[in-house]
Parts: structure tokens; sequence; C-alpha cells
């Protein structure tokens, strides 16, 4: 199953799209926490800005 969801992401429009990982400090505890997305290649930079 794992295949099928690469190989769809490779094709056509899939490679317009990138996953982000951003780590971000939680206010409450102190400790990292990961955020992940999917965003257009032309909304990387605008993600990492937040």
């Amino acid at each position: 199953m794992a295949k099928k969801a690469v190989a769809s992401l490779q094709t056509g429009e899939g490679r317009a799209y990138a996953k982000v990982i951003k780590m971000v400090k939680s206010p409450k505890t102190g400790a990292y926490v990961f955020k992940e997305e999917m965003v257009h290649n032309d909304e990387v930079k605008a993600f990492f800005s937040k």
C-alpha cells in the first residue's frame, strides 16, 4: 500500500508538494513538538516564517 502512495506523489501534481516538518516549543510544557504538513512548493518559506 505504501508503494502506491509514494508512486502517486511522484506522478503528475504530486511533485508540486513537499512534506515540511517544523519544531515548535510548547508553551504549556516547554517540550518541543513537531508539526508536519504537506504544502505546495511555493509556500514552503511562508510555512517556516510563521
